[in-house]
């Protein structure tokens, strides 16, 4: 996806990295165990998975086991059109961030990066770790459209989520990136998705899966196949479907098809 360059989940137990650098961003939540490590030659520790540390590109790092049980650990790697490159001395100065906010978003982020197929959302969570990690280092930058410079509020910022429901509904079954809708709104991303939340209830990407799974039961009402519905409404595959519509529905495209035929 665009701004993350790789994403790592790895357990080490007795591993102890050498010093060295990346021409990336390391975002990396602690899911368990601890982890020492230098950074400009200046010892860290994280403890604690309530931690968030934040590696910035271009300054030499180790990292190495504290005790024999190792450390989990997942990574995703930024570039530097995510977070520039200037911002790096702020990081240095302090890499272990204590952000419950933040480490919640990091986590939603990688769930959403599990399914490739599910890139409004991923955008949309990217954005939001972008701004909270903006916060920690001291900056306000725009990524994927301009930053506003006085909000939207009362009856613009409806407008605005206005806007973006049609265009959600015109390209429901063709898919839109957060991206696309930024430029063509001219709108930055978390506030068009804030908008939109507090406008509908729900943010843009679970709008949209909703309209999907609202077209697929008609096509499947109406005698169609769940490997020709999903690809219709939009959706990867037959998987992709299976997997939305059972959790939107209890039952599996296949089943409510022949089910609701039958009453």
């Amino acid at each position: 996806m665009a701004g993350i360059t790789e994403v790592l989940h790895a357990h080490f137990t007795d591993h102890a990295y050498p010093v060295h650098t990346h021409d990336t961003w390391d975002l990396m939540l602690l899911d368990d165990g601890a982890v020492d490590f230098a950074l400009d030659r200046r010892r860290h520790g994280a403890w604690d998975a309530s931690r968030v540390v934040l590696l910035p590109p271009g300054v030499p790092h180790d990292g190495r086991t504290v005790d024999p049980t190792g450390f989990r650990k997942r990574v995703l790697y930024l570039d530097t059109d995510v977070l520039p490159e200037r911002l790096a001395g702020h990081a240095v100065d302090v890499p272990v961030l204590g952000d419950p906010l933040l480490r919640r978003r990091v986590h939603r982020l990688h769930a959403a990066l599990r399914d490739d197929t599910e890139v409004f959302e991923a955008q949309s969570r990217l954005a939001f770790v972008r701004e909270r990690l903006l916060h920690h280092l001291g900056a306000r930058t725009s990524v994927g459209g301009p930053a506003p410079a006085r909000p939207a509020t009362g009856r613009e910022a409806d407008r605005l989520a206005a806007r973006l429901r049609e265009l959600l509904d015109a390209r429901l079954t063709t898919g839109l990136t957060l991206n696309e809708a930024t430029a063509l709104l001219h709108a930055h991303p978390t506030h068009l998705i804030r908008c939109f939340t507090r406008a509908y209830g729900l943010p843009p990407h679970t709008y949209l899966t909703g309209r999907r799974i609202d077209l697929a039961r008609r096509l499947l009402l109406a005698g169609q196949r769940p490997a020709q519905v999903a690809t219709a409404v939009g959706f990867y595959d037959q998987a992709h479907l299976n997997r939305h519509f059972t959790r939107h529905m209890g039952v599996p495209p296949a089943r409510y098809g022949r089910g609701r035929r039958r009453g």
